[in-house]
Protein backbone atom coordinates (compact mmCIF):
# COMPACT_ATOMS: atom_id res chain seq x y z
CA UNK A 1 0.00 0.00 0.00
CA UNK A 2 1.85 3.68 -1.20
CA UNK A 3 2.04 5.75 1.91
CA UNK A 4 -0.39 8.25 0.24
CA UNK A 5 -3.10 6.10 -0.73
CA UNK A 6 -6.34 6.98 0.87
CA UNK A 7 -7.89 4.00 2.91
CA UNK A 8 -11.67 2.99 2.46
CA UNK A 9 -12.86 1.47 5.72
CA UNK A 10 -16.20 0.77 7.56
CA UNK A 11 -17.37 3.03 10.40
CA UNK A 12 -20.64 3.85 12.69
CA UNK A 13 -21.77 7.15 11.53
CA UNK A 14 -24.31 9.46 13.43
CA UNK A 15 -25.62 11.94 10.76
CA UNK A 16 -28.34 13.91 12.59
CA UNK A 17 -29.40 14.33 16.37
CA UNK A 18 -31.25 10.81 17.63
CA UNK A 19 -30.81 9.35 14.39
CA UNK A 20 -29.95 5.30 14.60
CA UNK A 21 -25.93 5.13 13.68
CA UNK A 22 -25.38 3.45 10.25
CA UNK A 23 -22.40 1.60 9.02
CA UNK A 24 -21.04 3.59 6.12
CA UNK A 25 -17.88 3.36 3.99
CA UNK A 26 -14.97 5.98 5.75
CA UNK A 27 -12.47 7.66 3.69
CA UNK A 28 -8.93 8.02 5.76
CA UNK A 29 -6.37 9.90 4.58
CA UNK A 30 -2.89 9.60 3.95
CA UNK A 31 -1.64 10.31 7.70
CA UNK A 32 -0.05 14.11 8.67
CA UNK A 33 3.68 14.45 9.86
CA UNK A 34 2.47 13.76 13.27
CA UNK A 35 -0.48 11.17 12.40
CA UNK A 36 -1.09 7.37 12.69
CA UNK A 37 -3.54 5.14 11.28
CA UNK A 38 -4.13 2.63 13.45
CA UNK A 39 -6.34 -0.60 12.51
CA UNK A 40 -8.76 -1.32 15.48
CA UNK A 41 -9.17 -4.57 17.36
CA UNK A 42 -11.86 -4.11 19.80
CA UNK A 43 -13.73 -1.16 20.98
CA UNK A 44 -15.85 -0.64 23.61
CA UNK A 45 -19.50 1.00 23.33
CA UNK A 46 -19.79 3.92 26.22
CA UNK A 47 -22.15 6.28 27.34
CA UNK A 48 -20.31 9.20 25.45
CA UNK A 49 -21.14 7.26 22.08
CA UNK A 50 -25.07 7.63 22.44
CA UNK A 51 -24.65 11.03 23.93
CA UNK A 52 -22.78 11.96 20.49
CA UNK A 53 -25.67 10.28 18.85
CA UNK A 54 -28.85 12.12 21.12
CA UNK A 55 -26.85 15.61 20.59
CA UNK A 56 -25.72 15.34 24.39
CA UNK A 57 -22.46 17.30 23.25
CA UNK A 58 -22.37 19.08 20.50
CA UNK A 59 -23.96 19.03 16.65
CA UNK A 60 -20.98 18.74 14.77
CA UNK A 61 -22.78 15.92 13.07
CA UNK A 62 -22.07 13.57 10.94
CA UNK A 63 -20.28 11.43 13.85
CA UNK A 64 -17.85 8.84 13.74
CA UNK A 65 -18.46 6.71 16.99
CA UNK A 66 -16.29 5.10 19.11
CA UNK A 67 -13.83 5.77 21.42
CA UNK A 68 -12.20 3.39 24.26
CA UNK A 69 -9.95 0.82 21.57
CA UNK A 70 -7.24 -0.94 20.72
CA UNK A 71 -5.68 -1.85 18.04
CA UNK A 72 -1.96 -2.11 16.23
CA UNK A 73 -0.27 1.17 14.57
CA UNK A 74 -0.32 0.32 10.89
CA UNK A 75 1.25 3.47 8.72
CA UNK A 76 3.32 6.36 10.96
CA UNK A 77 3.74 10.10 9.59
CA UNK A 78 6.73 10.96 8.52
CA UNK A 79 7.96 12.87 12.27
CA UNK A 80 6.24 10.36 14.34
CA UNK A 81 8.46 9.48 17.05
CA UNK A 82 6.32 7.73 19.52
CA UNK A 83 5.21 4.93 17.94
CA UNK A 84 6.23 2.38 15.68
CA UNK A 85 4.27 0.30 12.98
CA UNK A 86 3.35 -2.91 14.78
CA UNK A 87 2.97 -1.66 17.71
CA UNK A 88 -0.02 -2.61 20.16
CA UNK A 89 -1.71 0.58 21.35
CA UNK A 90 -4.69 1.62 23.67
CA UNK A 91 -6.48 5.12 22.43
CA UNK A 92 -6.73 7.59 24.60
CA UNK A 93 -8.14 11.53 24.18
CA UNK A 94 -5.50 12.81 26.84
CA UNK A 95 -2.84 13.30 24.27
CA UNK A 96 -0.82 16.36 26.75
CA UNK A 97 0.42 19.49 24.89
CA UNK A 98 3.50 19.89 27.59
CA UNK A 99 3.14 23.64 27.19
CA UNK A 100 -0.10 25.15 28.43
CA UNK A 101 -0.59 26.33 31.81
CA UNK A 102 -1.80 23.62 33.23
CA UNK A 103 1.55 21.63 31.64
CA UNK A 104 3.86 23.84 33.09
CA UNK A 105 2.42 23.99 36.34
CA UNK A 106 2.94 19.85 36.64
CA UNK A 107 -0.66 19.06 36.28
CA UNK A 108 -0.87 17.57 33.09
CA UNK A 109 -3.96 15.13 33.86
CA UNK A 110 -5.37 19.11 33.69
CA UNK A 111 -3.97 19.80 30.15
CA UNK A 112 -6.04 22.38 28.16
CA UNK A 113 -4.42 21.58 24.72
CA UNK A 114 -4.65 18.06 23.88
CA UNK A 115 -3.30 16.75 20.09
CA UNK A 116 -6.13 15.28 17.77
CA UNK A 117 -4.86 14.27 13.91
CA UNK A 118 -4.11 16.42 11.30
CA UNK A 119 -6.46 15.82 8.58
CA UNK A 120 -10.25 14.87 8.73
CA UNK A 121 -11.69 11.54 7.90
CA UNK A 122 -14.54 11.89 5.21
CA UNK A 123 -17.59 10.07 3.91
CA UNK A 124 -17.17 8.89 0.43
CA UNK A 125 -18.84 12.34 -1.10
CA UNK A 126 -16.34 14.33 1.01
CA UNK A 127 -18.55 15.27 3.52
CA UNK A 128 -16.15 15.70 6.89
CA UNK A 129 -16.86 13.73 9.79
CA UNK A 130 -16.33 14.40 13.54
CA UNK A 131 -14.60 12.09 15.72
CA UNK A 132 -15.78 10.82 19.00
CA UNK A 133 -13.95 12.63 21.32
CA UNK A 134 -10.88 13.02 18.85
CA UNK A 135 -10.73 9.27 18.24
CA UNK A 136 -13.80 7.76 16.12
CA UNK A 137 -12.90 3.96 16.36
CA UNK A 138 -16.23 2.00 15.63
CA UNK A 139 -14.62 1.41 12.47
CA UNK A 140 -11.77 -1.08 10.74
CA UNK A 141 -9.12 1.74 11.12
CA UNK A 142 -8.84 5.22 12.03
CA UNK A 143 -6.78 8.29 12.23
CA UNK A 144 -5.58 10.15 15.31
CA UNK A 145 -2.24 11.84 16.17
CA UNK A 146 1.13 9.75 17.57
CA UNK A 147 0.73 11.20 21.31
CA UNK A 148 -3.11 9.48 21.46
CA UNK A 149 -1.50 6.48 20.81
CA UNK A 150 0.02 4.43 24.14
CA UNK A 151 1.64 0.98 24.23
CA UNK A 152 0.41 -1.44 26.62
CA UNK A 153 1.62 -5.46 27.04
CA UNK A 154 0.89 -6.88 23.55
CA UNK A 155 -0.59 -10.29 25.40
CA UNK A 156 -3.66 -7.79 26.56
CA UNK A 157 -6.75 -9.03 25.26
CA UNK A 158 -7.88 -5.77 23.02
CA UNK A 159 -11.25 -5.91 24.17
CA UNK A 160 -9.99 -5.50 28.26
CA UNK A 161 -7.63 -2.80 27.35
CA UNK A 162 -9.76 -0.71 25.02
CA UNK A 163 -12.10 -0.05 27.66
CA UNK A 164 -9.00 1.99 29.62
CA UNK A 165 -9.56 4.27 26.93
CA UNK A 166 -12.81 5.98 28.86
CA UNK A 167 -14.90 4.26 31.21
CA UNK A 168 -13.00 2.15 33.33
CA UNK A 169 -9.95 4.67 33.38
CA UNK A 170 -12.67 7.44 34.58
CA UNK A 171 -13.98 5.25 37.18
CA UNK A 172 -10.29 3.74 38.57
CA UNK A 173 -9.15 7.23 38.33
CA UNK A 174 -11.71 8.94 40.29
CA UNK A 175 -10.86 6.68 43.10
CA UNK A 176 -7.04 6.70 42.87
CA UNK A 177 -6.19 9.43 41.91
CA UNK A 178 -8.89 12.16 42.08
CA UNK A 179 -9.98 10.36 45.59
CA UNK A 180 -6.67 9.66 46.73
CA UNK A 181 -8.09 6.62 48.16
CA UNK A 182 -5.84 4.79 50.48
CA UNK A 183 -4.82 1.92 53.02
CA UNK A 184 -7.89 2.03 55.86
CA UNK A 185 -10.45 4.21 53.86
CA UNK A 186 -13.84 4.01 53.96
CA UNK A 187 -15.48 4.11 50.18
CA UNK A 188 -18.79 4.58 49.13
CA UNK A 189 -19.90 4.59 45.48
CA UNK A 190 -23.23 5.85 44.00
CA UNK A 191 -23.86 3.84 40.68
CA UNK A 192 -22.94 0.79 39.78
CA UNK A 193 -22.48 1.04 35.96
CA UNK A 194 -19.15 0.21 34.38
CA UNK A 195 -17.83 3.88 35.67
CA UNK A 196 -18.55 2.59 39.56
CA UNK A 197 -17.73 -0.66 39.30
CA UNK A 198 -14.31 0.85 38.26
CA UNK A 199 -14.49 3.25 41.11
CA UNK A 200 -14.97 0.13 43.22
CA UNK A 201 -11.84 -1.71 41.94
CA UNK A 202 -9.85 1.29 42.48
CA UNK A 203 -10.95 1.17 45.66
CA UNK A 204 -9.87 -2.19 46.79
CA UNK A 205 -6.72 -1.77 44.62
CA UNK A 206 -5.83 0.68 46.65
CA UNK A 207 -6.59 -0.72 49.81
CA UNK A 208 -9.80 0.56 50.91
CA UNK A 209 -11.00 -1.78 54.20
CA UNK A 210 -14.58 -0.76 53.53
CA UNK A 211 -16.12 -0.08 50.05
CA UNK A 212 -19.68 0.19 50.12
CA UNK A 213 -22.01 -0.09 46.34
CA UNK A 214 -25.53 1.62 46.49
CA UNK A 215 -27.77 0.96 43.44
CA UNK A 216 -31.49 0.60 42.47
CA UNK A 217 -30.03 -2.67 40.92
CA UNK A 218 -29.65 -5.94 42.32
CA UNK A 219 -28.60 -7.00 39.62
CA UNK A 220 -25.75 -4.24 39.65
CA UNK A 221 -24.81 -4.53 43.31
CA UNK A 222 -24.14 -8.45 42.39
CA UNK A 223 -21.68 -7.07 40.01
CA UNK A 224 -20.14 -4.64 42.43
CA UNK A 225 -19.41 -7.48 44.43
CA UNK A 226 -17.35 -8.75 42.07
CA UNK A 227 -15.34 -5.61 42.03
CA UNK A 228 -14.60 -5.71 45.55
CA UNK A 229 -17.58 -4.14 47.30
CA UNK A 230 -17.75 -4.98 50.89
CA UNK A 231 -21.50 -4.25 51.18
CA UNK A 232 -24.09 -3.30 49.44
CA UNK A 233 -27.32 -1.18 49.97
CA UNK A 234 -30.44 -1.18 47.13
CA UNK A 235 -31.50 2.66 46.85
CA UNK A 236 -35.42 2.16 47.33
CA UNK A 237 -37.31 4.89 47.69
CA UNK A 238 -38.02 4.32 51.72
CA UNK A 239 -34.03 3.87 52.25
CA UNK A 240 -32.16 6.94 54.06
CA UNK A 241 -28.63 6.19 52.09
CA UNK A 242 -27.19 8.74 53.88
CA UNK A 243 -28.35 7.04 57.20
CA UNK A 244 -27.20 3.33 55.99
CA UNK A 245 -23.61 4.49 55.19
CA UNK A 246 -23.32 5.82 58.15
CA UNK A 247 -24.23 2.32 60.02
CA UNK A 248 -21.38 1.00 58.03
CA UNK A 249 -18.71 3.37 59.29
CA UNK A 250 -19.33 3.72 63.04
CA UNK A 251 -21.66 6.21 62.08
CA UNK A 252 -19.26 8.55 60.31
CA UNK A 253 -19.96 8.23 57.13
CA UNK A 254 -16.90 7.25 54.58
CA UNK A 255 -14.04 8.90 54.09
CA UNK A 256 -14.49 8.91 50.09
CA UNK A 257 -17.65 9.06 47.84
CA UNK A 258 -17.86 8.43 44.80
CA UNK A 259 -20.62 9.62 42.65
CA UNK A 260 -20.69 8.28 39.25
CA UNK A 261 -24.43 8.93 38.28
CA UNK A 262 -23.85 12.80 38.22
CA UNK A 263 -27.63 14.24 39.58
CA UNK A 264 -28.67 16.97 41.98
CA UNK A 265 -30.37 14.19 44.42
CA UNK A 266 -27.22 11.50 44.03
CA UNK A 267 -24.61 14.53 44.92
CA UNK A 268 -26.44 15.61 47.93
CA UNK A 269 -26.56 11.94 49.07
CA UNK A 270 -22.50 11.99 48.53
CA UNK A 271 -22.16 15.01 50.56
CA UNK A 272 -23.79 14.06 53.21
CA UNK A 273 -22.91 10.52 52.94
CA UNK A 274 -19.09 11.21 53.74
CA UNK A 275 -17.72 12.12 56.95
CA UNK A 276 -16.77 15.23 58.16
CA UNK A 277 -13.78 16.81 56.20
CA UNK A 278 -14.37 13.79 53.89
CA UNK A 279 -13.67 13.97 49.84
CA UNK A 280 -16.96 13.57 47.20
CA UNK A 281 -15.97 12.88 43.66
CA UNK A 282 -18.23 13.72 40.83
CA UNK A 283 -17.42 11.58 37.76
CA UNK A 284 -20.87 11.04 36.44
CA UNK A 285 -21.58 13.72 33.80
CA UNK A 286 -24.52 16.31 34.86
CA UNK A 287 -26.83 17.39 32.13
CA UNK A 288 -26.30 21.20 31.28
CA UNK A 289 -29.55 22.00 33.09
CA UNK A 290 -28.92 20.84 36.36
CA UNK A 291 -29.10 22.58 39.43
CA UNK A 292 -28.46 21.99 42.71
CA UNK A 293 -29.44 23.95 45.96
CA UNK A 294 -28.14 23.32 49.36
CA UNK A 295 -26.91 25.27 52.33
CA UNK A 296 -23.76 27.28 52.32
CA UNK A 297 -23.45 26.88 55.85
CA UNK A 298 -23.30 22.84 55.01
CA UNK A 299 -20.37 23.33 52.73
CA UNK A 300 -18.78 25.86 55.36
CA UNK A 301 -19.28 23.32 58.48
CA UNK A 302 -18.52 19.93 56.89
CA UNK A 303 -14.74 20.93 55.23
CA UNK A 304 -13.44 18.21 53.41
CA UNK A 305 -13.01 18.45 49.70
CA UNK A 306 -15.56 18.33 46.61
CA UNK A 307 -14.06 17.59 43.48
CA UNK A 308 -14.96 16.43 39.84
CA UNK A 309 -12.95 13.91 37.94
CA UNK A 310 -12.60 14.57 34.50
CA UNK A 311 -11.31 11.12 33.08
CA UNK A 312 -10.01 10.08 36.06
CA UNK A 313 -7.40 12.78 36.53
CA UNK A 314 -5.29 10.17 34.54
CA UNK A 315 -1.95 10.43 32.81
CA UNK A 316 -2.43 7.57 29.62
CA UNK A 317 1.71 7.28 29.63
CA UNK A 318 1.89 6.77 33.12
CA UNK A 319 -1.80 4.80 33.76
CA UNK A 320 -2.44 2.33 31.40
CA UNK A 321 0.61 0.94 31.66
CA UNK A 322 0.52 -0.08 35.14
CA UNK A 323 -3.42 -0.94 34.52
CA UNK A 324 -2.73 -3.71 32.05
CA UNK A 325 0.33 -4.94 34.48
CA UNK A 326 -1.99 -5.36 37.27
CA UNK A 327 -4.56 -7.68 34.94
CA UNK A 328 -1.88 -9.31 33.31
CA UNK A 329 -0.88 -10.13 37.30
CA UNK A 330 -4.52 -11.04 38.16
CA UNK A 331 -5.41 -8.18 40.84
CA UNK A 332 -7.27 -6.29 38.42
CA UNK A 333 -10.35 -8.10 37.05
CA UNK A 334 -10.54 -5.82 33.92
CA UNK A 335 -11.75 -8.77 31.69
CA UNK A 336 -15.52 -8.77 34.35
CA UNK A 337 -16.40 -5.78 32.35
CA UNK A 338 -16.79 -7.51 28.94
CA UNK A 339 -20.46 -8.57 29.04
CA UNK A 340 -20.65 -8.92 25.55
CA UNK A 341 -18.68 -8.99 22.38
CA UNK A 342 -20.25 -8.02 19.04
CA UNK A 343 -19.80 -6.85 15.30
CA UNK A 344 -20.14 -3.09 13.84
CA UNK A 345 -23.64 -4.02 12.81
CA UNK A 346 -24.73 -4.35 16.61
CA UNK A 347 -23.97 -0.75 18.04
CA UNK A 348 -27.98 0.24 18.19
CA UNK A 349 -28.75 -2.84 20.17
CA UNK A 350 -25.87 -2.42 22.80
CA UNK A 351 -26.81 1.43 23.18
CA UNK A 352 -30.43 -0.52 24.36
CA UNK A 353 -28.82 -3.47 26.78
CA UNK A 354 -26.45 -0.34 28.10
CA UNK A 355 -29.38 2.00 28.74
CA UNK A 356 -31.51 -0.90 30.26
CA UNK A 357 -28.84 -2.05 32.84
CA UNK A 358 -28.07 -5.74 31.13
CA UNK A 359 -24.40 -5.07 30.13
CA UNK A 360 -21.66 -3.18 31.85
CA UNK A 361 -19.74 -3.41 28.53
CA UNK A 362 -20.81 -4.49 25.11
CA UNK A 363 -17.68 -4.22 23.08
CA UNK A 364 -17.20 -4.08 19.21
CA UNK A 365 -14.49 -6.80 18.04
CA UNK A 366 -12.95 -6.47 14.96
Amino acid sequence: MSSDETIRVRGVVSASKGAPTTVETVLIPPPGPRDVIVEVQACGVCHTDMAYRDGGINDEYPFLLGHEAAGIVERVGSDVTHVEVGDYVVLNWRAVCGSCRACRRGRPWYCFDTFNASKPMTLEDGTELTPALGIGAFADKTLVHELQCTKVDPGTDPAVAGLLGCGVMAGLGAAINTGAVTRGDSVAVIGCGGVGDAAIAGARLAGANTIIAIDRDPQKLQWAKEFGATHVIVAAADTDIVEAVQELTDGNGADVVVDAVGTPKTYETAFYARDLAGTVVLVGVPTPEMRLEMPLVDFFSRGGSLKSSWYGDCLPERDFPMLTDLYQQGRLPLDKFVSARIGLDEIESAFSAMESGDVLRSVVVL
